[in-house]
């Protein structure tokens, strides 16, 4: 059973390993080398957009409080009603269904107390096991973004992936 959590300042010592990660720093937009402030940044821009309603970010924990990973809206615009969503989950979390549920409350979350119609995921070609999760929560694959913008000299083939607040 996990639960989410608005990302706050008690979880900023525990994201050490989970930004360390290789996977993390291959798929998502976290810059590689990792800058020695770059939690406490990342936590300032979303505290930012959580009060200007225009990103937000949640901790995934256990029943015991324990850090399983990040889910996160880095983009949320409510004049078209559409969010991107994201997730990251710690290395030892991984295969234990916790990315999947984690997205199925972050869908839950957007499509409920934002009121939003459309979600996205961005998702690497390479990374077979976040499509598994978008699948397993009714995302549907619409297309691949060529040579698509990851982060400072890295571009790579990005999936686009989306759900509609009319899907089954």
């Amino acid at each position: 059973m996990i639960r989410l959590e608005p990302f706050a300042e008690q979880h900023l010592d525990l994201l050490g390993p989970l930004l360390a990660d290789p996977e993390l720093q291959r798929f998502t937009r976290v810059p590689v080398p990792v800058p020695a402030d770059f939690a406490r940044t990342w936590l300032g821009g979303y505290e930012d957009g959580r009060r200007t309603g225009t990103k937000e970010a949640f901790a995934i924990v256990d029943g015991g409080g324990d850090l399983l990973g990040l889910c996160m809206a880095p983009r949320i615009d409510s004049d078209t009603a559409t969010a991107e969503l994201g997730y990251a989950v710690a290395p030892a979390s991984r295969g234990k269904g916790v990315a999947t549920e984690a997205l199925r409350l972050l869908t839950e979350w957007a499509f409920a107390e934002l009121e939003l119609h459309r979600l996205e995921l961005l998702i690497s070609v390479d990374n077979v096991a976040s499509k598994r999760v978008a699948e397993r929560c009714g995302y549907v694959k619409e297309g691949v973004l060529r040579s698509h913008y990851l982060k400072p000299g890295v571009r790579v083939d990005t999936e686009i992936w989306s759900r509609l607040a009319t899907d089954p």
